[in-house]
């Protein structure tokens, strides 16, 4: 466990806070790692439970050293909570017809584009305000061909993955027309305080937890979106995304597979 957690530190340090976010194009040299199958890596994935995310998720908070376990997991549940509540009050006024659907009623203009317009990042979708979200075709398609690799379509089922996407995406703008009454934004805590002065902060990675139970909700998955984290980085770079899923597994307390070497093809980044 504490080899496997080494192992993944470094390149998790690269990623954005955002789900499916921004990649960098240049990481620096590591110490070899075995890679993983991938339908291993979502088989074991979408095993954990929403609970079983919270190390990870807060792994990638700012302010994560002020809080204490107990606490994370009070907020993770606060943000599931504010997620899915977005989430049924979006299907009790569109229907369950899809994100896609929804974001169209709600005047968005979704596009897909092949790749972002600066290539020196892979990124899997974004939502430009004031009603843009762009989902990255270049993402999709490569996630397309690794839903053949063995195992994979039985961990994740019936997945439309541009709709996991823009569900993701399709939170954030929900987040951004609420901004002075939804929870995740409204939330704050106190840095520090001298008399009357007081500097309070609102905490990011709370956006993200609920956006994720948002997708989850809308797209009806039995598993956390947090999959495709690694799910989709695997398209772009198997030794990558094994080093994100073995810092996955351990945040979540749990031993990763048996390891294996990379197919013949598909060569580390």
């Amino acid at each position: 466990m504490i080899e496997d957690r080494k192992a993944g530190e470094g390149y998790a340090n690269q990623l954005s806070a955002r789900l499916f976010g921004k990649q960098s194009a240049y990481l620096p040299h590591r110490e070899p790692v075995n890679i993983r199958p991938v339908g291993e890596m979502v088989r074991a994935l979408c095993g954990l439970d929403d609970g079983e995310w919270t190390e990870y998720a807060f792994s990638r908070e700012p302010l994560n050293g002020r809080f204490n376990k107990a606490e994370r997991h009070k907020l993770m549940q606060q943000a599931i909570d504010c997620g899915r509540q977005i989430a049924e009050e979006c299907i009790s006024q569109y229907g369950a017809s899809g994100p896609l659907t929804i974001a169209k009623a709600l005047g968005l203009n979704v596009d897909y584009p092949r790749q972002p317009q600066d290539g020196g990042r892979v990124l899997f979708a974004e939502f430009c305000p004031p009603g843009d979200i762009n989902i990255f075709m270049d993402a999709i398609d490569k996630a397309h061909e690794l839903l053949s690799e063995p195992g994979v379509r039985e961990a994740l089922g019936a997945i439309h993955i541009p709709d996991v996407l823009l569900a993701h995406e399709l939170f954030h703008y929900m987040e951004d027309i609420r901004a002075k009454e939804i929870w995740t934004k409204t939330y704050k805590i106190e840095l520090w305080g001298i008399g009357p002065l007081r500097n309070r902060s609102k905490i990011v990675v709370l956006s993200e937890i609920a956006a994720m139970a948002f997708c989850k909700r809308l797209n009806d998955l039995p598993y956390s979106p947090y999959v495709m984290d690694a799910f989709l980085v695997y398209g772009y770079s198997a030794d990558n995304a094994t080093r994100l899923y073995l810092e996955m597994m351990t945040f979540a307390d749990k031993t990763p597979g048996t390891s294996t070497t990379p197919k013949e093809g598909r060569e580390p980044m």
